[in-house]
């Protein structure tokens, strides 16, 4: 299969796009700056994809997304995040309606932010969607992917949970405190948090390019989320830390605002499609992912 990925040099792209090459398929990846490589391809949205260069992909995979929790959100932050989605779906989705259709599948990134808060209810891919910022800058993302259903494309969206692996994420700011003994829950500790180990978002993302029957909204969390609190007990456990110093959610408020107040929700998110399809989770536990990552 012969495959674009828009931030194919990130956090998710990179081990991705080694993964899809060393099952043999080619592999493109998007880029601002010029490049003579021949497995880069300048692209600079919200132009278009030059007709020439996207008939030639089978898939398309869009990862692309100024990062969401990475500092305060501004005025001017919150605008980089959602035009950074939009822009970039919507000149590949156009980019894509400017050919003869040879693309068969669009994967494109969302969120889990999608559903808001939902205290301790089980979320499915069936549950609506919230009103908050996150729900809105995804409702706007997803919505500029499914355009692509007029060309008789596959859209799948994949709406990520919290990705943990040690190189990126949030995971290495979540593990800081506990190795100065300083670890521990968020506010009260019970709010839900729907993890998943990067290895199964590559795994899950891999069977929606190849399975046919697959579309639409698709959670990539593991099945068994947990509480913040028992995160954090996991967490201490896998670094040999203790992991009773909460952070009271004034604190987590006043220093991040509207970002501080997502952290003290949660969802427990299921991944009922990607079990319904078979798929197998290489990490179910969050215990034994978290031994993986910090090899314990």
């Amino acid at each position: 299969m012969n495959i674009l990925i828009t931030g194919g040099t990130g956090f998710i792209g990179t081990p991705l796009t080694r993964e899809l090459r060393s099952h043999g398929h080619s592999v493109t990846v998007t880029t601002r700056s010029q490049t003579g490589a021949r497995d880069r391809l300048t692209w600079n949205p919200p132009d278009l994809v030059p007709r020439a260069i996207i008939s030639t992909f089978d898939a398309v995979i869009n990862l692309a997304g100024e990062p969401i929790a990475s500092q305060r959100w501004s005025t001017e932050r919150k605008k980089r995040i959602l035009s950074s989605r939009i822009d970039t779906t919507r000149a590949l989705v156009e980019s894509i309606k400017n050919v003869n259709v040879r693309t068969k599948v669009l994967v494109s990134a969302s969120a889990i932010g999608y559903y808001g808060p939902h205290g301790d209810e089980y979320v499915t891919e069936d549950t609506p969607p919230a009103y908050d910022f996150l729900a809105d800058v995804c409702k706007q993302w997803e919505a500029e992917a499914y355009k692509a259903l007029d060309q008789g494309i596959r859209v799948v969206t994949v709406r990520i949970g919290g990705a943990l692996e040690a190189d990126g994420g949030a995971l290495p700011q979540m593990a800081l405190p506990f190795k100065f003994f300083a670890g521990g829950p968020i506010g009260s500790g019970r709010q839900w948090f729907s993890w998943i180990h990067r290895d199964d978002i590559i795994g899950i993302i891999k069977l929606a390019l190849e399975n046919e029957s697959i579309s639409g909204p698709l959670n990539l969390t593991a099945p068994n989320p947990v509480t913040n609190k028992e995160f954090s007990r996991a967490l201490g456990k896998v670094l040999h830390r203790p992991s009773f110093v909460a952070v009271p959610g004034f604190v987590v408020k006043l220093s991040l605002g509207e970002l501080g107040a997502v952290l003290l929700t949660g969802q427990r998110v299921l991944p009922e499609k990607a079990l319904k399809a078979g798929y197998k989770f290489k990490y179910s536990e969050v215990g034994e992912a978290l031994r993986a990552i910090f090899h314990m």
